[in-house]
């Protein structure tokens, strides 16, 4: 048994995992678990360089991060970076940061090797499952880049496209500063549009339509899982493995797009930090779902996070 802990900062949050890792029977056990939402990648696509406030909000949570790791005694310690902190001119800054709290320096990882710790992380627990056929197809949707990645027990394919929920919101649904409340026809249609190219992209790479079992994860997949089952709170245990219809997302995508701030923020699974990006990641998840034809998706709580772990286990 290994006692490790996984960082995973992406574009909109970021995220500790601190486990017990046992390689020789598979298991992770969870010890701590927990998410913030930064938002390190606000305003990277339209400057390219990683906001003051951004970086700050980040090291904050990176200094409540250093305490967890020390009050567990983890023996190891990965942190890896995604998709705002490989886009910045001023990268540097956020890896002296980093060095300075923790102690290691954040990998800047590519959008192959984010597909392949995903993969791990939702897949490594799902191989004995006989209800769920292979290979599947594991998607990431995450703040700035969404990973798609085929494969069995091993990766056979995988590729990183730039559409993600805080990436397309910035992009296509912010008007004079503000995200606009709902948004119009226009404004979804182009976003819509960017989607598709990015899935056309992907499918140059990924065979989306080969996989029998497609496989969600991260906040904008969780966040639809919650609303699909009309939970009072966010429940981990409730939304992990759980099974969403395509119909379903659709329903709760049009909802989002055509809700105000309030009401989406009125609904209680929602966390604050996502209120606002959560239409956007809904999109994307239905447009997969429909370039696939997958008639449904299993949703994984387990993703990269864990990857990671079992990368230093």
């Amino acid at each position: 048994m290994t006692r490790v802990a996984a960082v995973d900062c992406g574009t909109n949050s970021i995220r500790l995992l601190v486990a017990d890792a046992a390689p020789s029977t598979g298991e992770l056990t969870d010890l701590d678990r927990r998410m913030t939402i930064v938002r390190l990648g606000q305003g990277v696509d339209r400057t390219g360089r990683l906001a003051p406030e951004a970086l700050e909000r980040t090291f904050a949570a990176c200094r409540e991060y250093a305490e967890v790791i020390r009050a567990h005694g983890a023996e190891r310690l990965r942190f890896v970076a995604t998709s705002a902190s490989r886009d910045a001119e001023n990268r540097d800054d956020f890896v002296r940061g980093v060095l300075d709290i923790l102690g290691v320096e954040p990998e800047v990882i590519s959008g192959d090797q984010e597909a392949e710790f995903s993969f791990t992380g939702a897949t490594r627990e799902l191989s004995g499952r006989a209800d769920l056929d292979k290979p599947y197809l594991v998607v990431d949707i995450g703040g700035g880049s969404t990973e798609f990645v085929v494969g069995d027990d091993h990766v056979r394919a995988a590729r990183s496209v730039d559409v993600g929920c805080v990436r397309m919101t910035e992009r296509h649904l912010v008007h004079d500063g503000a995200v606009t409340d709902p948004p119009t026809e226009a404004q979804v249609a182009a976003m819509r549009a960017d989607i598709e190219a990015a899935l056309d992209l992907a499918g140059q790479t990924v065979p989306l339509r080969e996989a029998r079992t497609l496989v969600g994860l991260a906040g904008s997949v969780t966040t639809v899982s919650a609303i699909a089952q009309e939970l009072p709170e966010y429940d981990s245990a409730a939304i992990h493995h759980s099974r969403v219809s395509r119909d379903r997302v659709r329903e709760i995508t049009e909802w989002l797009l055509r809700s105000t701030h309030a009401e989406r923020a009125a609904v209680p699974s929602m966390h604050p930090g996502r209120v606002d990006v959560i239409a956007a990641g809904s999109l994307v998840l239905l447009a997969i779902m429909e370039r696939t034809g997958a008639e449904e998706v299993v949703v994984s709580e387990h993703d990269i996070l864990d990857g990671i772990a079992w990368s230093i286990a």
